[in-house]
């Protein structure tokens, strides 16, 4: 088949897939002139509203290429521009025992909800997406994480929808830790960067309480998410073990890493030492988060809305205990560190 006639049979999933992009961002934009801030960012809306139109008119079977096309290419791509805004200079403001202790943090909140997952019913990926997405950054590592294991749209919808209403749910009761429970401003700020999904919600969470709660929240938040390269890789490595189909001997030998983990590692080594030029940054950012947009509104139009209702009982309680989970572990690192 010619690129012409591949663009031809993608191009109607695609102009879909972008059609409910722009909705979910001039959604976005209308919170922002509502309520002055984005409660509901835009990948969010964009799921929710692929699958109010998969739910509300089927689509015709020439709209599938371009969808599938839109779920993994453009969100691989996407995984490889985020590289670009991660540094390893996050990294020099914090002390070696704290980004130790954080990456321990990481490593048993995704264990432990992994397991409290799978205890209640979760099966083994979407498990794993509500784990990485507590432990590491909310939607940015659910959204990063699927493609590596190989994740449905039906997992990717639920982790994200429920992951989403928590996140908003913390940055409305953290600040109440701090007034009601007498925690000094850095332990609140280490709490909340420990705690927190995004960035953006750290910054929310932590701006009531003043400016050294934002720079240590901030600063803990980065070295969290530089976590997610790591996770990554080594999922993707052990999803490729456990898939590698047996050779004419009987071994087995994996198969290499998916090339966009390779990639967003290789975007992030240069970015860390100084080869991607600072004002190409920004708009990689911006590709990023725009193809991933995309993406998500093709994974809510592959959407079974049944499907995500049915695990919505278990993923909320699955979701919810590993919050709280997380904060009690934070909460240890920030005694055992001794954080005044």
């Amino acid at each position: 088949m010619s690129i012409a006639q591949q663009a031809h049979k993608i191009l109607p999933g695609l102009a879909l897939t972008c059609a409910v992009a722009i909705v979910a961002y001039a959604g976005e934009h209308v919170e922002v002139g509502l309520f002055g801030g984005r409660w509901i960012e835009s990948l969010v809306l964009a799921i929710v509203l692929g699958i109010a139109v998969c739910t509300f008119k089927p689509l015709k079977p020439s709209m599938k290429p371009g969808i599938d096309f839109s779920a993994k290419i453009l969100l691989e791509i996407a995984i490889v521009l985020l590289g670009a805004s991660i540094s390893l200079s996050a990294i020099r403001g914090a002390g070696v025992w704290l980004i130790a202790g954080i990456a321990i943090v990481v490593v048993l909140s995704i264990a432990a909800t992994y397991m409290i997952g799978r205890l209640l019913g979760l099966p083994p990926k979407l498990a794993t997406l509500i784990a990485c997405g507590n432990s590491i950054c909310g939607n940015s590592a659910i959204v990063a994480v699927a493609p590596v294991i190989e994740a449905d749209s039906q997992e990717i919808a639920a982790a994200l929808a429920f992951t989403a209403v928590l996140g908003i749910a913390a940055v409305f009761l953290l600040p109440f830790l701090y007034f009601h429970f007498g925690m000094s401003v850095p332990q609140y700020g280490t709490l909340a960067g420990l705690t927190v999904y995004a960035v953006p919600q750290v910054l929310a969470a932590t701006a009531p309480i003043g400016l050294l709660a934002v720079q240590t929240g901030t600063l803990v938040k980065l070295v969290r998410v530089l976590m997610l390269g790591p996770v990554i890789f080594l999922l993707g490595i052990i999803t490729k073990v456990e898939t590698t189909e047996p050779n004419r001997n009987g071994s087995r030998h994996p198969s290499l890493v998916p090339w966009f983990i390779c990639g967003f590692l290789g975007l992030m080594a240069m970015r860390s030492f100084g080869l991607i030029p600072g004002v190409l940054v920004a708009p990689m950012e911006s590709v990023s988060g725009i193809l991933t947009v995309i993406a998500m509104a093709a994974l809510g139009l592959s959407v079974n809305v049944r499907s995500v209702a049915h695990a919505g009982g278990r993923v909320i309680a699955a979701a919810t205990l590993s919050l709280l989970m997380l904060g009690v572990i934070s909460y240890g690192l920030i005694v055992a560190l001794q954080i005044q």
